[in-house]
């Protein structure tokens, strides 16, 4: 049963594209959550590996679907890797993005320099590019070729979308460059790196036992919550459906159908314990 494990939780760090919303779609069940969360006293932070849009404009997003946000309660795969850069490669200041106009903008403000053309980057990121031309392709794998430092973003293959196409993500595209360059990217960022959740859990003086990662992926949010040490929730809402646990090799702790269903088990879990 899961309320065992329920009963303790005090903050849940929340996927969002496959778990909340898809694509531009927010789910039925999803302002439901909140109000659970809320009468509950269960706070949460987002986390997303989809770092095509900025940390603002994921919070504009939100907020056109009804739900209020801060800069603290967001961590995506561009801050992670903005985090590896200046504790890895201090010196590095020049930098060759695949990845879209607002991943630029947000390297951009955090100091970095974004090369174009025949210009000779200290290093090339990697990233979920929705504007990916041959051009820059060819160019992001010459410059792995001659050697330079090569980071991924995060290491999901496809996004998650209600539209009627595949969304090539950031994972495809490596695989691509390690077709051509035979090398593979010497670090991947965002999720499921323990980091952010070491990170939530010292910001607000939380056990592991008090935290969960509630996501719609084995590979990502439920590796994450097994890296961290903490409770994984699946949600089924997404990119992972039931007849995909049958052999998979991580098994999440809990599995829900959608976030609706984790308030209610939230909600007895926490009425069993009173």
């Amino acid at each position: 049963m899961p309320h065992a494990k329920l009963k303790s939780i005090r903050h849940l760090v929340l996927d969002m594209d496959g778990t909340i919303y898809l694509g531009r779609t927010l789910f039925p069940f999803t302002p439901a959550f909140f109000d659970c969360l809320r009468r509950l006293g269960i706070e949460h932070t987002f986390i997303t590996n989809n770092c095509s849009i900025s940390v603002d404009e994921y919070l504009l997003k939100l907020k056109g679907m009804g739900i209020e946000a801060s800069r603290d309660q967001l961590y995506t795969s561009a801050l992670s890797t903005l985090d590896y850069l200046r504790r890895e490669m201090p010196s590095v200041r020049r930098l060759y993005v695949l990845g879209t106009p607002s991943l630029a903008g947000e390297f951009a403000a955090a100091g970095y320099s974004i090369v174009a053309g025949e210009e000779e980057p200290e290093a090339v990121v990697i990233s979920f590019d929705t504007g990916l031309t041959f051009e820059r392709l060819g160019k992001a794998a010459w410059w792995v070729r001659q050697g330079k430092p090569f980071i991924a973003t995060h290491p999901d293959q496809t996004c998650p979308t209600d539209r009627p196409t595949v969304l090539v993500d950031c994972g495809s595209i490596c695989e691509c460059l390690h077709a051509a360059t035979g090398r593979r990217p010497q670090a991947v960022l965002g999720k499921p790196s323990p980091l952010i959740v070491q990170a939530v859990l010292e910001r607000h003086g939380l056990q592991p036992a008090e935290l969960a990662v509630v996501g719609d992926r084995l590979n990502t949010d439920m590796a994450l919550a097994r890296a961290a040490g903490v409770t994984g929730v699946l949600v089924l809402s997404g990119g992972t459906r039931r007849e995909d646990l049958a052999n998979a090799a991580l098994q999440p702790d809990i599995v829900v159908e959608n976030v609706g269903e984790l308030g209610q088990l939230l909600t007895t879990a926490r009425e069993k314990a009173g």
